[in-house]
């Protein structure tokens, strides 16, 4: 047997009782995911309502307004307000992720898909704000696992083998990027 032969076998091995030694993912998860999904979907009718009405992506003065309202109801969650603003954070640079690719696919195309509009002032921004509800109820159900030593893995795997369109699955692992929390090492 080869020196490479061995060393792939070797790891396949380690690979197999890592998978084996992991934990499955909390139930509270998926209903989590499930929200940031969403949210990232409505990333689609955010660009096109920018694309309409030719607004930048970035709009600093409603992030800050969003970030500020989420951070107001974290107690009533029992979150600190560092893990809302973070979160949210993630979740606004996840949905403008999607609005630039979107606006320069069809910037590339020279036009929109042809679909209904949304408007975004009394339509899409309510949407948003209920969802933000959900979101964190689902992150503070979710808390108790953020410092579980398999949490990266969790998130890996939900993220790594979900069935969206490459662009929100991409979306997805962004939104998600800080949801575990490592303990510093003593």
């Amino acid at each position: 047997m080869t020196l490479r032969s061995k060393l792939c076998l070797a790891l396949s091995a380690a690979l197999m009782a890592t998978a084996a030694n992991a934990t499955p993912a909390p139930d509270a998860l998926t209903p989590l995911l499930n929200a940031i999904s969403e949210r990232i979907a409505i990333a689609d009718q955010v660009a096109l309502s920018k694309w309409d009405s030719h607004k930048p992506v970035e709009d600093r003065q409603r992030e800050r307004e969003v970030i500020a309202a989420a951070v107001a109801q974290a107690p009533v969650y029992k979150l600190t307000a560092e893990t809302v603003e973070t979160f949210f954070a993630a979740q606004i640079e996840a949905n403008k992720f999607v609005q630039y690719v979107h606006l320069s696919d069809w910037a590339m195309e020279g036009k929109t898909p042809d679909m209904p509009r949304a408007d975004l002032v009394n339509q899409i921004r309510p949407q948003l704000d209920r969802l933000q509800k959900r979101l964190l109820q689902q992150l503070a159900d979710f808390s108790p696992y953020r410092t579980d030593p398999q949490c990266p893995q969790w998130i890996a795997r939900a993220t790594h083998h979900n069935k969206q369109h490459p662009i929100r699955r991409l979306a997805l692992i962004r939104a998600t990027a800080e949801l575990c929390i490592t303990p510093p090492k003593a």
